[in-house]
């Protein structure tokens, strides 16, 4: 068994997104021996470690005691992440990766092997969003009697919370127009909200992978409970730049919100509101790390709205 801590390398880049604290120092330090000790519970052998893998969880390909590949993930929980096993078994494999086991109280889950090289990115746009849209129709979900994924006010609360710590931020100054207006705008759907599916929560082409059993399906789902129009603006932001970079930026955004909701049925004004929320918690994120060059890709966005 090749599952020694000695050998598991943490990737720099989550050692980089997670280290900056020292609760997640300490997350770092044990992950090692966590992942040595998952493997030998599930007797798995350890062929690599992606690098650079996920922000806030090693990924590894394992092979099982029969030697078919699997996918060993083992991640810092948060509010966000808390529930993905429980929307993964709830979807049971029906347009997302497939659970095969999990220990939700180390946050480590072992799944079905996709090909993690062939993201749902590298399509042409146009074609991706058709894949994109279809598969959410299969992700939307009733959630089912007595469920205990967290609710759209929940998440909205949570990344508001996140915008007002951001909001002094030195670069923020600028922003905080759009800031005020996207806490408004997202009090006010929340409060407006009467659609209640299980929801990806974290649903863009990167989180889509080629797979053998269908063409294409969802991994890293930050799941919860709410409307349609919430997990679509998540979508609506991908490959933001090539629409930023295009003539006539408004008009462009608006013509794909408007693609989007006419193919999901899904109501515009409500999905242009909550992507200007999630575009400028994106942008405020950026900022925060450091990547001033994705913040204001995402602000650009979003003024665009």
């Amino acid at each position: 068994m090749s599952g020694a801590p000695a050998e598991i390398t943490v990737p720099e880049w989550l050692a980089r997104s997670v280290g900056a604290d020292e609760e997640g120092r300490r997350w770092l330090a044990e992950l090692p021996a966590r992942v040595a000790a998952h493997l030998a519970r599930w007797d798995l052998t350890l062929e690599r470690v992606l690098d650079p893998g996920g922000s806030l969880s090693l990924v590894g390909y394992v092979r099982r005691d029969d030697l078919s590949p699997a996918v060993l993930k083992s991640g810092r929980t948060t509010p966000e992440t808390a529930a993905e096993h429980t929307a993964l078994a709830h979807w049971a494999g029906r347009g997302a990766v497939l659970l095969l086991d999990a220990d939700p109280a180390q946050g480590v889950l072992l799944l079905e092997r996709l090909h993690g090289d062939i993201p749902l990115r590298s399509l042409a746009e146009a074609k991706a969003m058709l894949e994109a849209t279809s598969l959410l129709h299969r992700l939307w979900v009733e959630p089912g009697t007595g469920h205990r994924f967290p609710s759209l006010a929940d998440r909205a609360g949570y990344l508001a919370d996140g915008l007002r710590r951001h909001r002094g931020l030195p670069g923020a100054v600028e922003a905080d127009a759009l800031v005020a207006e996207a806490l408004e705008t997202a009090d006010g759907l929340v409060d407006s909200a009467t659609e209640a599916f299980l929801l990806h929560g974290d649903f863009h082409h990167g989180n889509v992978l080629a797979a053998d059993r269908a063409p294409w399906l969802a991994i890293d789902p930050r799941p919860l409970v709410g409307e349609r129009a919430f997990d679509l603006a998540r979508l609506a932001l991908d490959r933001a730049d090539t629409l930023v970079g295009s003539p006539g930026v408004p008009a462009a955004v608006r013509r794909r919100l408007h693609q989007l909701s006419d193919a999901l049925e899904v109501d515009r004004e409500r999905l242009r509101g909550w992507t200007l929320f999630r575009a400028t918690d994106l942008g405020l994120r950026a900022l925060a790390a450091g990547r001033g060059e994705d913040a204001e890709l995402y602000l650009e966005f979003a003024g665009a709205l």
